[in-house]
């Protein structure tokens, strides 16, 4: 074996573990990698560099890339601002279990420690939003280190593993031999359960008289066939199903046992069966805060089963009946085998759906309709009617407009929903959206905006461009962040501290500048029009959606209320409102 640069090795290491795409953006400390990478191309290499225009829309890129596909993302950033910068995509990757690998350049070794020109403590840094973290300071020991940071990021419950490289072992030599299988000295998640357990827990589903699959993105990180298991499932129990936010598309939207998402902005029939539930099954979820409410009133009279592959989550925010260990499609597999085994009949749920369908008649979801400005459930919902056949793969930003893509555009197959979720972070949708573009180059993708949500990003229109990405941009724009705006008006009586969107861009102008088509929809005759004129174009277009700029996000659990506290839309009609925010709040 003759000897190569670690940069090379790393470039070989890249190869032999499939990757097919790296975002990136170069700077002095990762040189040697990048003219690695240019050697590589060169020679017809597989490896394809996607320049962002910063950092952090690299991490959001990789994440699109990771959740649309299934693949590990891979990220490319220097040493100092440049890690610094990915640090928002990388804890954005840990929140929402997306697998992810961050290559860093770092200052040569015999620099780390003295303020060195661009120099940051990177795994000091990352140590509390990764998974694991690595400084690589030796080149014999880089090959087998990149192997190990993807069989940690993508075994288990997945995440992000940031690999920190100095500049002098990037162009220091070493062999490299591809190694075997990674066996971890002490990471070795769990993937199959425990039989005994389910048995105990299909038990328990059969017994149960009001059972509630409770569902999150843990069924999707599981892969396609995790969703196939469920609905086969729900179809044998003919029990309901919810989801969190991250789970959307795991169960169709268009079954009689779908409840919708459930939490602070849920339907009323799914956060009212989790709390009337006498067994509730969390698969692939976390019992975060925005679905539970108020902890001590959360559904008080149920037994609770919780499916996680990662043990740390098991009683950690609520209190189970019966942990299940396992990555969660190895669990349903094993829950239909034991449940047809036993030959347990169909259960007779009638007055646990007849209950649902008195909570369904609330319709919750339900909205004002208006003649002269556009109300965004509208704006969504004509969006899904003109591509819901194109099977979309939909990314979003972060506020009002994220919660009404998920409350009114009905997703059928996983795989399909990419937004933020654990942390929020407001720039995610357009990066995840070219992301994805790049992971199903055919693929209709569309990222739901906000108009002060998009700005955080809107650098990347560039990358779009550069890499001939159809992507389409759909801002709904209300001139206000409007979640904050939303919360002002419940909880502050209506002080809008800056909230409101001032000197906005002409967006059908910046996007033509940056090679985008425009299109500007101001009517609500102008709706259906707009929306297939972005469609019939081949190529890149931002909609500019004039909505109504008073429209709140409903249902809604104010913050610190219990999760049947929910304030409906026609609370707003009536005036009750406002009365009831400040009692609950």
């Amino acid at each position: 074996m003759t000897e190569k640069s670690g940069a090379d090795i790393l470039v070989e290491a890249l190869c032999d573990l499939g990757v097919e795409i790296v975002f990136g953006y170069p700077g002095g400390a990762v040189l040697p990698i990048y003219d690695a990478l240019f050697r590589h191309n060169a020679a017809g290499g597989r490896i394809k560099h996607i320049l962002v225009r910063h950092e952090q829309a690299a991490t959001h890129a990789a994440e699109g890339y990771a959740r649309s596909t299934g693949k590990p993302g891979v990220v490319l950033v220097t040493s100092g601002p440049g890690a610094t910068n990915a640090v928002t995509g990388i804890t954005d990757a840990l929140m929402d279990s997306i697998p992810m690998v961050v290559i860093t350049g770092q200052v040569p070794t015999s620099l780390i420690g003295t303020d060195a020109f661009q120099e940051a403590d990177t795994v000091g840094i990352t140590r509390h939003c990764t998974k694991h973290n690595y400084l690589v300071k030796d080149p014999a020991k880089l090959g087998s280190v990149i192997h190990e940071a993807f069989h940690i990021a993508t075994s288990g419950r997945p995440g992000p593993v940031v690999v920190d490289i100095p500049k002098d072992v990037q162009v220091a030599v070493a062999r490299y031999t591809k190694p075997g299988p990674i066996k971890h000295k002490t990471y070795r998640p769990q993937i199959k359960p425990d039989p005994a357990v389910i048995e105990q827990l299909v038990d328990m589903l059969a017994a149960a008289e009001r059972p509630v699959f409770y569902t999150g993105g843990g069924i999707i990180n599981a892969g396609p066939a995790a969703s196939t298991l469920l609905r086969e499932l729900a179809q044998i129990t003919g029990a309901p199903v919810t989801s969190t936010l991250m789970g959307l598309g795991a169960f169709p939207a268009s079954s009689k046992q779908w409840l919708g998402m459930l939490g602070m902005h849920g339907t009323y029939e799914a956060n009212w069966a989790m709390n009337q539930a006498d067994l509730i099954i969390a698969m692939g979820a976390r019992f975060d805060d925005r679905v539970t409410g108020r902890l001590d009133a959360f559904s008080p009279h149920s037994r609770k089963a919780h499916i996680d592959i990662d043990r740390s989550s098991i009683n950690k925010t609520v209190r189970v009946d019966l942990p299940v260990i396992a990555d969660v499609g190895y669990a349903l597999e094993a829950m239909i085998r034991v449940y047809k085994t036993r030959q347990h009949p169909k259960p007779d749920l009638t007055d646990w759906w007849q209950r649902i369908e008195g909570w369904r008649a609330k319709k919750s979801l339900a909205f004002a309709e208006s003649k002269t400005e556009i109300m965004p459930q509208r704006a969504i919902r004509a969006l899904w009617e003109a591509t819901h056949r194109r099977s979309p793969i939909i990314t979003t930003e972060v506020g009002q407009h994220q919660m009404w893509a998920a409350q009114h555009f009905d997703f059928e197959l996983p795989n399909k929903w990419l937004t933020s979720g654990g942390l929020g972070t407001m720039g995610y949708g357009l990066p995840a959206a070219i992301g994805a573009q790049l992971g199903h180059p055919k693929a209709l993708v569309i990222d739901i905006a906000g108009e002060a949500s998009i700005q955080m990003n809107i650098q990347e229109l560039a990358t779009a461009t550069q890499y001939r990405l159809p992507v389409k941009i759909f801002i709904l724009n209300n001139q206000y962040m409007g979640m904050v705006r939303q919360w002002q008006e419940l909880t502050y009586e209506s002080r809008y501290a800056e909230s409101y969107s001032d000197s906005l861009p002409d967006f059908v102008k910046l996007a033509e500048a940056y090679g985008w088509k425009g299109i500007l929809i101001e009517k609500p005759g102008e709706l259906e029009s707009g929306i297939s004129e972005m469609l019939a174009y081949d190529g890149p277009v931002m909609v500019d959606c004039r909505v109504s700029q008073s429209a709140n996000c409903f249902p809604m659990i104010p913050s610190g209320a219990a999760h049947t506290d929910m304030i409906l839309a026609a609370d707003q009609v009536t005036g009750v409102m406002d009365d009831e925010a400040k009692a609950l709040v």
